[in-house]
């Protein structure tokens, strides 16, 4: 895969970003932005909508957080551990639910994501309503001290370019060339011999586990896992991300989740703060209805328009 000059001055951008920006805020970017490029994967690219997304974003931030609090192992076998923890649920809830089409597959992975909240709720290791509060951060490799926010930045920059990098590789690759196939006509690829299901299994698993990465890299961050993580608005909200930003793009997802939280952040210190979710409602009848390819689906009509 060739590296263009645009992606390495995106690179760029991102190593002087936390000399401008506050770095938590650029960390919080980029956390929703790999679950919001996981998510796409699944829906921009197979044409599977899961409703139940955000239960291994937050499976990924439990386990993290339980292992950094009780355990003692360092933040980057932290968040393998909780990826695999992701993956593994994502292997059986991915069996479930890919034999199911439509409207049919996004409640499968609803209700079984609200299996899970009633789960997380109960179970005595994610301290239930509480959740996992002051999660150490630790020292990468056992000696960089990630309690330094500028430390902590670059990796979680890091961890979200490895994501990127993968989820970009699974699309140009032959395996995403058959998961658009599947995605444009799955009658079709199942004549020319396709075993669908597994493909869209395989690409469940992917999705789950980078959206496990990013549920454990936030935990780190905030110090912090919740049931706000496993909750269904998460879901629903990294729907919005997805479609705002361009649903089977592979920047979209990043414009989306960059503009989302922006608003939210600005949002939140001010008198329409109580309102955020009516306005995040209207946003996204907005898209929906105005420029239903997204932000960077239209721009890239205007371009090929009136440039190719």
């Amino acid at each position: 895969m060739k590296i263009s000059k645009f992606n390495i001055a995106l690179v760029g951008l991102g190593l002087v970003a936390p000399l401008v920006l506050y770095p938590v805020f650029l960390m919080k970017v980029l956390c929703f932005a790999l679950f919001a490029s996981a998510f796409n994967l699944l829906l921009g690219f197979v044409g599977l909508l899961s409703f139940g997304h955000a239960v291994f974003l937050g499976t990924g931030g439990y386990i993290t957080g339980y292992l950094m609090m009780n355990t003692g192992i360092t933040p980057e076998l932290g968040i393998l551990a909780g990826t695999a923890a992701a993956a593994i649920l994502g292997a059986v809830y991915g069996k479930l639910a890919v034999k199911r089409e439509g409207i049919y597959f996004a409640m499968v992975t609803l209700a079984l994501a609200q299996l899970m909240f009633f789960v997380y709720l109960q179970a005595p290791f994610t301290g239930g309503e509480d959740g996992l509060q002051g999660v150490p951060r630790g020292e990468l490799f056992g000696f960089i001290d990630l309690s330094d926010n500028m430390n902590m930045y670059y990796f979680v920059f890091a961890i979200f370019l490895a994501g990127f990098w993968l989820i970009n590789r699974t699309v140009h690759s032959p395996f995403g060339q058959v998961l658009k196939a599947i995605r444009e006509n799955e009658a079709r690829a199942t004549s020319l011999g396709y075993n669908v299901n597994d493909y869209k299994w395989v690409a469940f698993v992917i999705s789950a586990a980078l959206a496990g990465m990013a549920g454990s890299t936030k935990t780190l961050v905030f110090q912090l896992a919740s049931l706000t993580d496993v909750h269904w608005h998460m879901s629903g909200e990294v729907v919005l991300m997805t479609l705002l930003g361009g649903m089977g793009t592979i920047f979209g997802p990043f414009v989306g989740a960059a503009t989302i939280v922006s608003i939210q952040n600005f949002l939140s210190g001010g008198e329409l703060g109580n309102y955020i979710h009516i306005i995040m409602g209207i946003i996204f009848i907005v898209c929906v209805l105005a420029f239903r390819s997204g932000i960077v689906g239209e721009i890239q009509k205007v371009i090929k328009r009136n440039f190719s």
